[in-house]
């Protein structure tokens, strides 16, 4: 129980710092619900995992990834909103998902993470990933933040936006399959969304925002995954808990501020 709670834990702080440094970026493209919903793509590829029996979160990183370059290439020739293309997609997902799920029992350990699979290798690649998706977050960050502020401008400097939103949205895909061992797809987004959320609240600088997002999502998962074990309950909605109040402080520490000046 030791082992796997040390592993678990190992996992929920590599997901925690890289979802919500990744979800930075989201919160300032306004894309919250976008972070939310495409967790939820991965549904049908956990699905066919667990029916021709191979890794189900390789399955759900394949769908998660072709969903992704899919949603891009929508975008690109629809010019449609990046919102409305997910929120097509995971309908859809949803729906052929729970239709392909076995049962109900791997229909819940889907949505809601099983704490007790994680082990060493899981926790390595964990690790690994987070690392390599913080690292080319932080080569791209202020390219993507220029994007924000004037495509044109950053099209003038040479950057090409449309590659470089391509790589953003393939990078939250493999941080959202990682996640969803520990809260599920139902709750994977969360991560993505409210850290960073609470982040921008306290935050008068870009670098205190992505460097508080990160944190704000390494003591949610953290700290969601240790009371989960302590309560003996699934760790998602622990994870969601903690940072809610992590939200809520923000709200408190904001408001005091402007009390006090």
């Amino acid at each position: 129980m030791l082992e796997t709670l040390v592993f678990s834990g190992v996992v929920a702080a590599a997901v925690g710092v890289s979802a919500g440094y990744l979800g930075s970026i989201m919160v300032l493209e306004k894309m919250a619900l976008v972070g939310d919903a495409l967790s939820h793509v991965a549904l049908p590829g956990l699905a066919l995992g667990i029916l021709f029996g191979f890794n189900p979160l390789l399955g759900g990183f394949v769908f998660l990834f072709v969903s992704a370059v899919l949603i891009w290439y929508l975008g690109r020739v629809t010019k449609l909103s990046f919102e409305t293309l997910v929120g097509a997609t995971f309908t859809l997902s949803l729906a052929i998902g729970i239709l392909l799920f076995p049962n109900l029992d791997a229909l819940e350990e889907a949505l809601f993470g099983d704490i007790t699979a994680v082990g060493l290798t899981e926790a390595l690649v964990a690790v690994l990933i987070s690392a390599v998706v913080i690292g080319l977050t932080r080569l791209i960050y202020r390219k993507i933040v220029l994007g924000l502020i004037s495509e044109e401008l950053a099209t003038s400097k040479g950057i090409n936006v449309a590659r470089i939103n391509l790589l953003y949205l393939l990078l939250v895909s493999l941080t959202v399959a990682v996640g969803i061992q520990i809260t599920g797809t139902l709750l994977v987004g969360f991560l993505v969304v409210t850290p960073a959320a609470a982040a921008k609240i306290v935050s008068t600088h870009l670098s205190r925002y992505y460097t508080l997002s990160a944190v704000f999502g390494l003591v949610s998962a953290v700290a969601g995954i240790l009371l989960a074990s302590f309560f003996n309950v699934v760790p998602g909605p622990m994870v969601v808990i903690v940072g809610i109040i992590i939200f809520v402080v923000a709200l408190i520490v904001r408001w005091r501020r402007k009390i006090g000046s």
